[in-house]
This record gives structure tokens, C-alpha cells and sequence, in this order.
């Protein structure tokens, strides 16, 4: 008898780890066809938006709207870069850009978490666990960006440590990819045999919440095993242990984004606390600026100032609420009313995604518009105007 057991208990064992990565490699995918879709269909775009950006503020919303939308900070990194190396943007204009890009790429956790909207208990842990990406990074802008904008903290810390430790040139050869999933190969395909970008954008979205139900079917139920909380206890048994595990598995699978979104049921299921799984959070940000290393190849002071920026914000962030563990329960406290909230009223949790992600910014952008393009105009026929006697 006991024999008969083992042997029907070892292949449900391995068709559930299966699925389990079938499901985790279809929601990574989902995520990266969504940004390719919408690369293809708003680059140019998008190249225009940063170009107008004159006003710091205001660059940071833009930051935080392209990333919600693209949903990829990554990518809306490797544009600003694009944009800052052909001299059309200067690194203190691109720096609330990549802050609003930190903001911009949490959206995904908490969609996540409204998988569970159904179950009143379990959406209020979840809802808390996915804002809590979010409050992290909103505390850090808000710590940062007055630091940015009175002084250039950022901006000159960058360039100090790339003319101090690296060997950087101007010529932009166009070839800067930053933080690509192994999936992009795929992804590109897909778009190619959609030929419209649009239908790529939908069939996207699509897959992103399908992936979605699917991870909460498959992926998740590995929290209620024995393993789970065997490995789990290993994990989160300190915060710095956890916020260590945080950065090599987001450096490892390179997407905070895939990280925070499989912790979210672990907090739902009340496998984790809270508390417990911060650090975790705080690491993997740390852990998806890892990449940015690879910028030094490529020679570009552009490149290696803007991702350098990048690893100072998450870094600096870290270091405010890691070392006290009362500074730590700030954002947790406020993620967690959140949550509470939410709960009261379901239409507290759709209020907060569409005004943080898309309504303020888009607000904010567009009245602005005008005035930050007849500026960057401005500005731009001073330097014209300054260069012309040199080339006499």
C-alpha cells in the first residue's frame, strides 16, 4: 500500500513542478510581449514626450506613465538613454525620468493582487503586499527627488563615479540594451507575425491577466506544501537575510517585477507577514539594478550615468529603511491601511492604480505640455545660439 502511494505521489509531484514553470515562464513572457508591443507601437513617441520634458516634476510623472504603461522600467531606462546620448536630453532632466520609472514598474504587483478581489481576507493582505512595492518606491522619490532637484545629488554622484572609475566615451552606437528577458527573441516574433502593433498590445494584455490566473491556479498552491515552508522559514527567518534572497533571485530571473508579483499569494495566503517580506522587496530592487553593470561595455557616458543613477536610487532607498527595523514598518504601516481600505471599499484599491499610474501623470503632463516644449525650444536656441561663434 504504502509503495502504491509513492508511486502516484512522485508524477503529481512532477506534473505540478512542470506547470508550475510552464506558468511562470508564460507570465515572464506575457510581461515582455507587452513591452515590446508597446515599444512598436509608441517608440517614436515616446522619444518625443522625453525630448519636451523641462520641468523636473513633471519629468517624473512621464517616467511613471510610460513605465505603467510599458511596464517595464528597464526599457524606459534604455530610451532615456537613448534620448541623453544623442544630446537631446541632459542626465539632471533624465534623472526624474528613471525616478518615475522606479515608481512606474510596481503596478504590476498590485495587479496581481487583484486576483483575489473575490475573497475579503485574502485581497486585503494581498492589496497591501502589492502597494507596498509602491510605497517604497514613493517614499524614496519623495526623500531623493527635493535632493535632485535643489543640488543634483544623483545626477552629480553619477557623473562623478563614471568619470572616476570608468572609461567613458560620447559616440552612441545605438546597440544599448538594458535588462532584456531571455523571452525577447519570442516576443519579437509574435509582434512580427501580428504585423499590427496594436493587435500585439491587446493579445498582450490578454495573456498578462491569463498568466495571471493561471500563476494564482498553479504557482501559488506550492505555498501551502511542506517544502514551501520549509524553504520559506530559510528565507525570511531575518531581514537581511531575506533582503539578501531578494537580490540574487531578482538578479537571477532579471525582473523585480516577476519577484514582487509571486510574493503577493504568499502574503495573501498568509504563508508570510508583512513585515517579513519587505527586506525581501527592498533586495529585489537592488537585484533588478544588477544589469545595469553591463552598461560599462558599451562606453557610453549616457549609458553608465543614467544606470548608475538607477542602482544609487534603489541603493540609497535600502539604505534608509533597512538598517531600523521602525523605519522599516513605516511603509508596511501605510500599505497596510491600504489594504484595510480596500477592503471597506472595493473601489478604494482601482482608485489608488488609476490616479497614481495614469490619471495624475496624464493630468499632470498634459498641461504642462505646451509650456515644457516652448522651454525645451528656448533652451535649445541659446545652445545654438552659444555654439554658432565656435565654429566660426
Amino acid at each position: 500500500m504504502t509503495t502504491n502511494k509513492v508511486s502516484t505521489q512522485q508524477p503529481n509531484k512532477a506534473l505540478f513542478f512542470l506547470k508550475m514553470l510552464l506558468a511562470l515562464l508564460l507570465f515572464m513572457f506575457a510581461i515582455d510581449l507587452l513591452t515590446v508591443s508597446m515599444l512598436q507601437l509608441n517608440n517614436e513617441l515616446a522619444k518625443e514626450i522625453f525630448q519636451a520634458t523641462n520641468n523636473p516634476f513633471v519629468g517624473l510623472f512621464i517616467g511613471l506613465l510610460m513605465t505603467a504603461l510599458i511596464q517595464s522600467s528597464s526599457t524606459v531606462t534604455a530610451m532615456i538613454v537613448a534620448v541623453v546620448a544623442s544630446g537631446n536630453l541632459s542626465l539632471m532632466q533624465a534623472v526624474p525620468l528613471v525616478m518615475g520609472a522606479n515608481i512606474g514598474t510596481t503596478i504590476t504587483s498590485t495587479l496581481v493582487s487583484f486576483s483575489f478581489i473575490m475573497k475579503k481576507g485574502e485581497f486585503k493582505k494581498a492589496l497591501s503586499a502589492g502597494v507596498l512595492h509602491d510605497v517604497f518606491n514613493i517614499i524614496t522619490v519623495i526623500i531623493l527627488f527635493p535632493l535632485e532637484f535643489y543640488f543634483g545629488f544623483l545626477s552629480s554622484s553619477a557623473m562623478y563615479i563614471t568619470n572616476t572609475f570608468f572609461d567613458s566615451n560620447n559616440d552612441f552606437e545605438g546597440q544599448y540594451k538594458y535588462n532584456v528577458l531571455f523571452t525577447r527573441p519570442l516576443s519579437l516574433w509574435v509582434v512580427d507575425f501580428l504585423r499590427l502593433p496594436i493587435l500585439a498590445l491587446i493579445f498582450s494584455v490578454l495573456l498578462v491577466f491569463g498568466a495571471i490566473k493561471l500563476l494564482s491556479v498553479t504557482v501559488f498552491r506550492s505555498f501551502v506544501s511542506d517544502n514551501y515552508k520549509k524553504v520559506s522559514k530559510h528565507i525570511f527567518k531575518s531581514p537581511f537575510v531575506a533582503f539578501i534572497y531578494g537580490v540574487f533571485f531578482t538578479a537571477a530571473v532579471q525582473s523585480s517585477t516577476v519577484t514582487t508579483s509571486l510574493i503577493v499569494p504568499a502574503v495573501a495566503n498568509r504563508k508570510i507577514s508583512l513585515i517579513k517580506v519587505f527586506p525581501f522587496i527592498i533586495g529585489a530592487n537592488i537585484g533588478t539594478t544588477i544589469t545595469a553593470v553591463i552598461a560599462a561595455i558599451y562606453k557610453t557616458e549616457a549609458a553608465i550615468s543614467i544606470a548608475i543613477v538607477h542602482v544609487l536610487f534603489n541603493f540609497i532607498g535600502a539604505l534608509v529603511f533597512m538598517p531600523i527595523s521602525s523605519v522599516r514598518n513605516i511603509p508596511v504601516k501605510i500599505a497596510t491601511f491600504l489594504g484595510k481600505e480596500s477592503v471597506k471599499t472595493r473601489v478604494v484599491g482601482f482608485a489608488y492604480i488609476l490616479l497614481t499610474f495614469f490619471i495624475i501623470p496624464f493630468l499632470l503632463i498634459y498641461f504642462n505640455k505646451n509650456e515644457d516644449i516652448s522651454a525645451s525650444q528656448a533652451n535649445q536656441k541659446k545652445i545654438n545660439q552659444t555654439e554658432a561663434p565656435t565654429e566660426n
